[in-house]
């Protein structure tokens, strides 16, 4: 595979994320970050929602054109997938999901298509990752770990899933092909 390029962006509050050893990372989430833009996804992730001054973020962002960014370090724990965070990374997809609804029931689906220059990079990023950590042998998918329902926001009396990233649209067997990761489901 061709030489990533990471371009580091660190969040502001980065030096706030709880530190680890890279022995500690054993999975990857992948994610979309369910918005329109890059641009839009730094906003979200540079929102302090913790008393800890920290906010929800993944480590690394590709963009549609296959641009990587870095906006935690690995050896950091980010806030992007419940119960799983002290021994995973975040790998966030710009891709607009359900953008802008997400609860809706009456739109659900996922239709926008991941971009072949983001899977590239994906790949890249992966192989990348199991040099850096040692212990990385697992990933999932954010939908495979948080499987939890939600109210529709349009009826209360329906329920839709909280999580749907990557989605039906993200192809698995591409990226699981010669990674060397297992793919694992979980979650309630």
């Amino acid at each position: 595979m061709p030489m990533l390029a990471v371009h580091d962006q660190p969040l502001p509050y980065v030096a706030k994320l709880p530190e680890r050893p890279a022995s500690a990372v054993t999975l990857v989430v992948i994610h979309c970050t369910e918005l329109p833009d890059l641009a839009t996804a730094r906003e979200y992730g540079e929102k302090v929602l913790y008393e800890s001054g920290t906010g929800n973020s993944g480590h690394y962002y590709i963009d549609r054109d296959g641009q990587v960014y870095r906006y935690v370090p690995g050896t950091r724990i980010a806030n992007h997938v419940r119960g799983y965070n002290p021994s995973s990374i975040g790998i966030e997809l710009v891709n607009r999901g359900r953008y802008p609804n997400w609860f809706d029931a009456q739109h659900q689906a996922m239709t926008e298509p991941y971009t072949q220059a983001q899977i590239d990079s994906l790949r890249a990023l992966l192989a990348q990752l199991r040099t850096d950590y040692p212990n990385l042998h697992q990933i999932a998918g954010h939908e495979d770990l948080d499987r939890a329902r939600v109210p529709a926001s349009d009826d209360p009396h329906k329920e839709v899933a909280r999580k749907l990233d990557p989605g039906p649209l993200f192809p698995w067997a591409q990226v699981l092909a010669g990674s060397g990761l297992t793919r694992i489901e979980t979650g309630p």
